[in-house]
């Protein structure tokens, strides 16, 4: 009679563990340790694979070890699909070979068990490149099975919760998370190779600063004083390290945002932030657009991607779009010289709600904009901001009123930003000023004085462009939502 156990039997979750418990004292009492230190392994599945033909022509023995997704047994023979990450591969076990062995493993293994297996390689009837047992090893005893790989996990907060599970039995996802890792990895080779050194800067700050957002907060109690978590990759302390003579720094670090959520934003999330002395907001923008491309070509091997509803095209001319002009255009509206009122007055007729309390100007004006990218498919720059929206870059001379500030715009959305860096401490430290009175009129996101950093712009920052972007550049290129492409995205309590 063949038996099957690639997929769980319809019995409940709870007689399942009691059944492998049970198998458990059952191993303990014959004296096999399910859980030991360590097992044989020469070889992993991929290098296996790859190296078959010389094994099996020299009868190599060699040593496996992974997870048994599967296994059927039909008389004295039982085949394994045995899986370790790099691969998969069928191991076969034949009673006339294993003996007592072979009883053991139909009475003690079970699917997603690990285990270790000695054989020869060797390939069968139907052409299937095979290990032939000769020993196996138990490595780890499961107590609870893994969900059958035909259903996979079907439930999205469960699939969500118990990422583990998913990476396991799907290779989509799988390949998605490795495609991160290079992700990441090709970024940090792209500015290596172009003369910049990777640093750390602190996560907790006694004033979060370098962006708009609102902090989590907590307690230290050894230096008894409330701390924030940073909600940027250390802006203004690699500003400092610029002022310390270092001219070309980057960070690829965790931030956190106490803010709400959605398919593009998360509370805690990786960013990168980098800064180069002697350039501005020009030289970013052809920085940027080569290490996109570069990103889109080593990653993907690719220049165009389906996002949402657009198509984008990395390898075509970026254009650069005018803020103050789309928004003149688009709703009849200055935002250079506007008043309060005015900005929200055109809010509220494009939302059709009573504006809130903490309404001003600023958000506003946002709004707007927000209500006007949608439609960019892009890949484009976005310039032209008014000074009162970035209050760390650098003024324009030409143009006063404005910033040299550049944002990336790819599929309706903002993905990446950049600027000349206002290294006037005068200026700063009134720009900081203004935003503390928005603080203080109730808007929670407008930035803190950091008189620290003011104080060691007085002592000389060169000029200097600086820029950051967001995993939300990777799950746009993967036409996913961002908590998709986190291995663990935050959760509420399991029950809550």
């Amino acid at each position: 009679m063949e038996r099957v156990s690639a997929t769980i039997e319809p019995m409940a979750e709870r007689e399942l563990r009691e059944e492998r418990l049970q198998k458990l004292a059952e191993l303990r009492k014959a004296g096999i340790d399910p859980y030991p230190s360590k097992v044989p392994r020469t070889e992993t599945v991929a290098s296996f694979i790859q190296s078959f033909d010389t094994l099996e022509k020299k009868a190599s023995v060699v040593s496996l070890a992974g997870r048994v997704m599967s296994y059927r047994e039909h008389g004295g023979i039982a085949f394994a699909d045995l899986f370790d990450g790099s691969g998969r591969v069928q191991i076969v076990l034949r009673k006339e070979e294993l003996g007592d062995s072979f009883t053991e493993f139909l009475r003690f293994v079970d699917q997603g068990d690990f285990i270790s297996v000695s054989g020869v390689p060797f390939t069968t009837k139907r052409g299937e490149r095979s290990l032939k047992a000769s020993s196996w090893q138990i490595a780890t005893k499961a107590i609870v099975p893994p969900p059958s790989e035909w259903y996979g996990v079907q439930d999205e907060e469960l699939r969500l919760r118990e990422r583990y599970l998913e990476i396991l039995l799907d290779p989509e996802v799988r390949a998605m998370f490795e495609r991160r890792a290079h992700f990441w990895q090709t970024i940090r080779s792209f500015l290596v190779g172009r003369g910049f050194m990777e640093v750390e800067t602190p996560t907790l700050e006694l004033d979060p600063g370098g962006a708009d957002a609102r902090p989590f907060m907590t307690h230290h109690h050894a230096l008894d004083t409330d701390v924030y978590l940073r909600i940027s990759a250390g802006e203004l302390w690699q500003k400092r390290l610029l002022v310390a003579g270092f001219e070309k720094i980057f960070e690829i670090g965790r931030i956190f945002r106490n803010e709400g959520m959605s398919s593009e934003h998360l509370q805690d999330y990786t960013q990168l932030e980098f800064y180069s002395a002697f350039e501005d907001y020009r030289d970013g923008m052809k920085l940027v657009q080569e290490l996109y491309r570069t990103i889109a070509r080593e990653v993907y091997g690719k220049s165009t991607f389906t996002i949402r509803e657009h198509t984008v095209d990395l390898d075509k001319e970026w254009e650069i779009i005018d803020y103050s002009a789309l928004l003149k255009k688009k709703f009849n509206i200055n935002v250079l010289t506007c008043s309060p009122e005015e900005a929200i007055a055109a809010a509220e007729k494009l939302s059709g709600n009573t504006p809130h309390e903490a309404m001003n100007k600023e958000r506003a004006v946002d709004l707007l904009w927000k209500q006007v990218r949608r439609s960019i498919s892009g890949p484009a720059f976005l310039a032209g901001v008014p000074v009162y929206m970035e209050p760390l870059a650098k003024r324009s001379p030409q143009k006063p009123t404005i910033v040299e500030r550049f944002q990336v715009i790819l599929a309706g959305s903002e993905i990446g930003k950049g600027y000349s860096e206002l290294n006037d401490p005068i200026d700063q430290h009134e720009r900081f000023k203004e935003q503390e009175s928005l603080r203080e009129k109730g808007d929670q996101e407008a930035q803190r004085l950091d008189q620290a950093f003011v104080e060691a712009l007085e002592y000389g920052m060169p000029p200097a462009l600086g820029f950051g972007v967001s995993e939300r550049l990777f799950s746009f290129l993967e036409n996913k939502s961002v908590r998709e492409t986190q291995f663990f995205p935050l959760m509420r309590r399991k029950g809550s």
